[in-house]
């Protein structure tokens, strides 16, 4: 099995997107010394965003070829201004190409990257879930689902740690929390 380990948050040591996606990759591994992990750093190594060059490559990128090797994705991601961060977006753009994760039909567009597995930690500064004040703003989940589910992969598992910038306690429960999620995690999840 292959896994592919995506970091996005800008803040390094001292993000929880990070912290809880590192705790996922240890549980999807653990005991398997036969998966294959590889990793990408987009904060460290940025990359540019959406080039007409770029989007007219019949081939593909680097990262498309790498995300479809790729058995097993884990995405960490921060909710940075209602949305994920523009590093993971420009990756984002790269692996959304028609003909090789979609193809359009007469019936609408048919994703072709539904046999992946896909789990996301993602950090929420303040509480955007269901039935809160603020969900109306939280597109970080709903545009990776939308992503996600346009190529095909419709059931992707989030772990969530939300409210990690309201004070120092309710950091601590909501990483806690997250990380007893994120140890609990199977491939087969």
């Amino acid at each position: 099995m292959k896994l592919l380990h995506i970091d996005s948050s800008i803040t390094g040591e001292h993000s929880v997107s990070r912290t809880v996606s590192k705790a996922i990759v240890e549980a999807l591994t653990a005991g398997d010394a036969s998966v294959e992990v590889s990793t990408l750093d987009l904060a460290a190594n940025p990359l540019p965003h959406l080039t007409l060059d770029v989007l007219g490559n019949p081939d593909g990128s680097d990262e498309l070829n790498q995300f479809l090797a790729s058995d097993v994705i884990v995405i960490g991601a921060g909710l940075y201004n209602f949305t994920i961060p523009s590093q993971l977006k420009a990756w984002i753009d790269r692996i959304l190409v028609a003909g090789k994760t979609f193809q359009y039909t007469a019936e609408g567009p048919v994703g072709l990257a539904g046999d992946k597995k896909v789990f996301v930690a993602l950090a929420r500064g303040g509480f955007y879930g269901e039935g809160q004040p603020a969900a109306a703003f939280e597109h970080g989940e709903t545009y990776l689902r939308a992503a996600l589910g346009f190529i095909g992969i419709t059931n992707p598992t989030f772990v969530l740690a939300e409210g990690i910038a309201i004070d120092q306690a309710t950091r601590e429960a909501a990483v806690a929390k997250a990380l007893e999620e994120a140890k609990a995690l199977t491939v087969a999840a």
